[in-house]
């Protein structure tokens, strides 16, 4: 039903893809996603009722999240919480947040997580981040019950694999600069 209000031509891109997770089925979900964009792309141009700075902006926009996300698949294939591996349940979220991050940055693959809809939540208003030795921290400020019920055991040390360097110096940013901490 998502896929229908979002765009009819999404719905028969999501309903053609198998359900399995399995590695073919995550390029599937890529070419799929890459289709979908050329579409959305086409769409854009055609609305004549958009000034076209506004249009080329909203392209832009688009073909960067695409070109993003098809870079952070070759450092990660799963959210690190939950370990949810289906790419139509998981977000390209940037470490350090698009918004400060230079052109480069906005598009390196190591800038990124795939995480579900909770976790980025969590980890994109500074709730959670990570060490670069793959420990989960939770900020004294969230709220431990939420958390808990997000998916996110907060009683046990949680360790979540190893990080890239580049994903390293990117997580140091967050851990400063977005991470909440008590007294900031």
């Amino acid at each position: 039903m998502l896929g229908q209000l979002i765009s009819p031509e999404l719905l028969r891109i999501v309903q053609g893809l198998r359900t399995a997770e399995e590695p073919d089925v995550i390029a599937t979900e890529l070419q799929g996603i890459s289709e979908w964009e050329e579409a959305e792309t086409k769409r854009i141009l055609e609305t004549k009722t958009l000034p076209e700075t506004t249009r080329k902006a909203l392209i832009k926009a688009r073909v960067g999240q695409g070109l993003f996300r098809r870079n952070l698949t070759q450092f990660e294939n799963h959210c690190r919480i939950t370990g949810v591996t289906y790419q139509a349940h998981l977000f390209a979220s940037h470490i350090k947040p698009w918004r400060e991050s230079t052109n480069e940055e906005r598009l390196n693959g190591e800038n990124g997580l795939l995480l579900t809809p909770s976790i980025d939540h969590l980890f994109d208003r500074g709730f959670i981040s990570f060490e670069d030795n793959g420990e989960l921290i939770i900020s004294d400020i969230a709220h431990k019950e939420s958390v808990q019920r997000m998916g996110v055991n907060t009683e046990q040390i949680v360790r979540v694999g190893k990080f890239s360097e580049g994903q390293k110096e990117f997580l140091a940013h967050h851990r400063r600069a977005v991470f909440l901490q008590a007294g900031r």
